[in-house]
């Protein structure tokens, strides 16, 4: 079976402290189970694409959100403990990993026949980012040790909305 991992926002601006959108220690526990998921990746030759919010400093999400990861800063970095992975970047400036970047197209080249998604904000990125390979009819497992989000209310909401409604296997 071939796979594909997409790592979705393991940034220094979402998973160290003193930046502005710093998901805490939840993001911080989950990097040794990523690490894992991804010692295996490599094993089985597993493509890895790290989805990265790279936002433009005039950016409306701004209007939402504190300014945060912006493009050529060290918070849209690649946290250092995943950034020696083989993988490729693929910047985005939304929630999903599929809107406005070439993550589509890469992965109908790839031809996948499961992607795997972890990563932060479960009820956000993580979450439009698997409604978005459902929609086209990717199989998507999300392992549960493997997201975090800054609440455990949002982040169970969402790891149940994707599995009842979306139809991701949870693992």
């Amino acid at each position: 079976m071939t796979q594909v991992v997409l790592v979705v926002d393991m940034l220094r601006g979402f998973c160290e402290e003193g930046h502005a959108l710093c998901v805490g220690p939840a993001a911080r526990r989950i990097i040794p189970d990523i690490q894992a998921l991804l010692d295996g990746a490599v094993v089985k030759g597993a493509p890895i694409l790290f989805l990265c919010d790279r936002h433009a400093p005039d950016d409306r999400e701004f209007q939402m959100f504190p300014p945060h990861c912006i493009d050529g800063t060290e918070e849209a970095e690649v946290i250092p403990e995943l950034a020696r992975y083989p993988g490729e970047i693929i910047p985005k400036r939304r929630y999903s990993g599929f809107y406005g970047t070439v993550l589509d197209s890469r992965l109908q080249e790839l031809k996948p026949d499961k992607i795997v998604v972890c990563g932060v904000l479960t009820n956000i990125c993580v979450l439009h980012t698997v409604a978005d390979a459902r929609n086209r009819n990717y199989q998507v497992e999300v392992p549960v040790d493997c997201v975090a989000s800054v609440d455990e209310e949002s982040h169970h909401w969402a790891l149940q909305h994707m599995e009842k409604i979306l139809g991701a296997k949870l693992k």
